[in-house]
């Protein structure tokens, strides 16, 4: 993917905003709409990674991964069901807000971003470190700032957004293997939903990268 156009990055952050409006209800929607938007200056150019290696290394990747992974999810969703998959025990809700926040804990907390530009021209020209890490920030694991910055904000999550928000990288994240990793039906996900969201995140960060770093070698 080239870089968003102005254009381009406030369309994307106007589907952003539009996600909450039609997909989460009552006074959660209007905590989620005050909360992003008091961000919207950080959040509308910001990255969702620091690196070109990674996906969307670049101003305004961020929501527009965000609104990737939103649009993934309603499908993943529809095909599990397709395929005879339980999808009743969870809501749409739980599923659209799970994918919108899953990543928030990558924009740092309420005072510090969590990378900021990088002014090494060595580093960006030799490694595509276009972005370095604030050392400013407490150290915490994306989806642990995830689900605190929400607390910190005042607005409920519930146990199945938890889990997904929590284990949305998968197997890719030694951490939950204690949720996804296990052998007995007890331990096992009660819900279908954090595989579905993992899916999804998986999906949009390769196509994001097809577009990206991967464009001249497939």
């Amino acid at each position: 993917m080239t870089n968003l156009t102005a254009e381009q990055i406030q369309e994307n952050w106007n589907i952003f905003i539009q996600n909450i409006e039609d997909y989460i209800t009552e006074d959660r929607k209007l905590q989620l709409k005050d909360f992003y938007e008091s961000l919207q200056e950080r959040l509308i150019v910001y990255p969702a990674s620091n690196q070109l290696k990674y996906h969307n290394c670049m101003p305004g990747g961020y929501v527009d991964h965000v609104n990737r992974v939103v649009k993934a999810s309603l499908y993943v969703f529809k095909l599990w069901g397709l395929m005879g998959a339980k999808t009743d025990n969870y809501t749409q809700e739980e599923l659209v807000f799970s994918a919108i926040n899953h990543d928030l804990g990558k924009i740092g907390d309420t005072n510090h971003e969590a990378y900021l530009p990088s002014d090494d021209a060595w580093r960006k020209k030799n490694l595509g470190e276009m972005y370095t890490f604030n050392t400013e920030l407490h150290f915490m694991q994306v989806p642990d700032r995830s689900i605190f910055l929400l607390q910190e904000a005042g607005i409920p999550i519930t146990r199945n957004e938890f889990i997904a928000i929590k284990t949305h990288d998968g197997l890719y994240d030694q951490a939950n293997e204690a949720y996804l990793k296990s052998y007995t039906p007890e331990t096992k996900p009660r819900t279908n939903l954090p595989y579905i969201l993992h899916q999804a995140d998986m999906m949009a960060a390769r196509i994001e990268a097809e577009g990206q770093i991967l464009k001249d070698l497939i």
